[in-house]
């Protein structure tokens, strides 16, 4: 079964609560890695989807 695409304003609200619960110490770390993998990855997918969009544009500017 494919992933579901998440969209951006969601991944990038989940990149900002994970990093506020490791800035307040909240995750353990037994869940830090896991946490950091998670955060990569919604990473990942916002820069795919930035990358995306800018051709988009670019193709639709002719350039």
């Amino acid at each position: 079964m494919a992933k579901k695409e998440i969209a951006y304003e969601e991944a990038m609200t989940r990149v900002e609560e994970i990093l506020g619960r490791i800035q307040r110490e909240e995750v353990t770390v037994d869940e830090l890695a896991a946490e950091v993998g998670r955060a990569t990855e919604l990473i990942a997918a916002c820069k795919a989807r930035l990358l995306k969009a800018e051709a988009e544009v670019n193709k639709m500017l002719g350039e």
